[in-house]
């Protein structure tokens, strides 16, 4: 098992940063990533990958936040290697900032 150090870099093949820019077209107007971290995953079966986005939007309340989570879930990630297993939106403590995580799995 490879373990995560913050200066190690990512395995080979992690689509962090093809998710990034993928991620980056699907905002909505006005909202943008303004940091992106990820952290490996591994669970008794699968190896993967936390990624996690830190974003800003004008005009975020709760009925956008929820309908950003239900059109980012819908989308079919196209991201060789890997499946993105779960997808979540919260609102982070600022007002005006929220986060995205994606889990994605080696396939």
């Amino acid at each position: 098992m490879i373990r995560w150090s913050p200066t190690a870099p990512a395995r080979a093949g992690c689509p962090h940063n093809r998710l990034s820019r993928l991620l980056a077209t699907r905002l909505p107007a006005g909202f943008t990533i303004s940091t992106s971290m990820l952290r490996p995953w591994s669970s008794a079966n699968f190896v993967g990958a936390r990624h996690l986005f830190s974003c800003t939007g004008a005009g975020l309340n709760t009925a956008r936040l929820s309908a950003l989570q239900s059109c980012l879930s819908a989308i079919e990630w196209r991201l060789p290697g890997h499946i993105v297993a779960d997808l979540t939106v919260e609102r982070a403590c600022d007002d005006g900032e929220f986060r995205i995580e994606i889990l994605t799995v080696e396939d």
